[in-house]
């Protein structure tokens, strides 16, 4: 008897019929929720998982007794009970490197909220352009300021690039190990968060959320920042202490805020953030290009054959669960 896979992310049929073509395949494209009854009894008979935008829960974890493997199409893993996965032996893969290019930049801040875009947009719609701009609608220029990056793995490396060689940006990172060639290459400097906050005029969070990280942005630290600062997040929603950024904006604590993440996605009709001038509110966007989403898929595809055969895949979060068979 085959193995069944259950899938809970739109594919391609392509790549719907690569697994097929191995295995049982119980699709569920547009799932909303796991609590679907069909989901639910799906996952009774299910040897693997490839999905993203569900939680999956310790809890769930107990109605799938065949499960062997989950493939997640998306870097982080929050939506997972790595601990316990690990503890059932249940290998868990994500799409790491996967992705063709980096999320939307700082450096892409010099025609997002430093130089007000949104805000002047809407300006020019409602029909208040009369005459020509004055200082009531400037914006602040990008070159040469200080970029802060709160983590600095492979996209947060990729955005300090970017802004350091194409804007002429200052650079600091924190949260991080130290990386003495890209410090000689960019002219980065590794520092305490504190540092950080006090001396950047863009302060990017790109952290994996975990016990650690969660509201490791709250009141406190948007105190230290500077009163002309922009905060970035481009990690999680729950990175940040979502009711004291709000405060912040609000008290013109900071200056502005460009949000690609939240701690509810989407955004409740009742939060101010999207209706707030000195904020860039997106709707998790970092990854959202034909060509990205259809490598990330790939490659959970990919992973996902992989470990059914008792094959190492090509990104394993959690490896050590399979060490005589993966390597």
């Amino acid at each position: 008897m085959r193995k069944r896979i259950l899938a809970y992310r739109r594919l391609d049929e392509q790549q719907l019929d690569q697994l097929r073509e191995r295995y049982q395949v119980d699709y569920f494209g547009k799932l909303a929720s796991a609590d679907d009854p069909a989901f639910r009894e799906a996952l009774g008979q299910v040897h693997g998982l490839i999905g993203a935008g569900v939680k999956i829960t310790s809890e769930l974890l107990t109605t799938a007794p065949n499960l062997e493997t989950i493939s997640s199409i998306s870097v982080g893993v929050d939506s997972y009970p790595v601990e316990e996965l690990t503890r059932r032996g249940i290998l868990l893969s994500h799409t790491r490197t996967c992705s063709p290019r980096p999320p939307p930049t700082p450096a892409r801040a010099d025609h997002g909220d430093a130089r007000r875009v949104v805000e002047l947009a809407e300006y020019v719609k409602r029909g208040e352009w009369q005459a020509s701009i004055g200082a009531e609608q400037f914006g602040t220029d990008v070159h040469g300021k200080t970029l802060g990056m709160i983590g600095f793995g492979r996209i947060g490396q990729a955005i300090a690039r970017r802004g350091a060689l194409g804007f002429g940006m200052r650079v600091l990172y924190a949260k991080a190990s130290p990386k003495p060639a890209l410090e000689q290459a960019l002219g980065a400097r590794h520092c305490e968060l504190d540092e950080l906050l006090r001396e950047a005029d863009f302060v990017c969070a790109i952290v994996p959320l975990n016990a650690d990280t969660r509201h490791l942005i709250g009141a406190a630290e948007f105190a230290r920042m500077k009163s002309s600062a922009i905060f970035i997040n481009l990690a999680r929603g729950e990175v940040v202490d979502e009711a004291a950024m709000i405060d912040a904006l609000e008290r013109g604590e900071i200056r502005g805020a460009g949000l690609d993440v939240f701690a509810q996605e989407p955004l409740p009709a009742d939060s101010p953030l999207p209706r707030m001038a000195n904020v860039v509110a997106l709707p998790h966007i970092g990854s959202a290009t034909h060509e990205t989403r259809t490598a990330m898929a790939q490659r959970a595809v990919d992973n996902l054959l992989l470990a059914l055969e008792g094959k190492r895949p090509l990104s394993p979060f959690n490896p050590e669960v399979w060490p005589e068979r993966l390597g």
